[in-house]
């Protein structure tokens, strides 16, 4: 499995870690990753890997329909992408269904 945020794309850093005595050495900064299960309005529950920004992100826009619609085609990965794409596929259906 990837070190990848599969909704903003966050992913492993490099640097180096730099010694007392100036020495430098690579080194990888990992993404801080969390399997979340969220709840969406017209999904369901949908289980993500996301970085814990990627979370509060999210809770601050109001939940995963919510951030999904706001974000542009551009902001997302590919499986963002796809998930926007259900979401609102199933936002119509349930609007054709009301109509």
């Amino acid at each position: 499995m990837a070190r990848r945020c599969e909704l903003t794309g966050k992913t492993v850093q490099t640097g180096n870690n730099v010694s007392h005595a100036n020495n430098k050495t690579r080194r990888r900064f990992l993404p801080n990753l969390q399997v979340t299960t969220l709840l969406s309005d017209a999904l369901g529950n949908v289980r993500l890997r996301l970085s814990t920004r990627a979370i509060r992100t999210i809770e601050h826009n109001g939940g995963l329909d919510s951030f999904l619609l706001s974000q542009t085609d551009a902001k997302l990965t590919g499986e963002g992408l796809a998930l926007k794409r259900r979401l609102e596929r199933a936002l119509a259906k349930k609007e054709a269904k009301a109509a």
